[in-house]
């Protein structure tokens, strides 16, 4: 698979680019903004640490 970052200014021409890649969705491209990337990775990260049941939690609350 491969990225591209495009890097887009102007508000119209955002439209404009999103409305012909939204053309090329049913081909198998992935649209995904750089904010929900950074949010994914970050979701990611978490799901290697240990967890602590709410219970604990609230035993050790202080």
């Amino acid at each position: 698979m491969q990225t591209l970052t495009i890097n887009i200014a102007n508000d119209t021409l955002l439209d404009k680019v999103m409305w012909l890649l939204e053309h090329f969705k049913n081909d198998g491209l992935e649209i995904v903004s750089k904010e929900d990337i950074e949010d994914l990775k970050l979701l990611k990260a978490t799901r290697e640490e240990t967890t602590l049941s709410f219970e604990e939690y609230l035993k050790n609350e202080n």
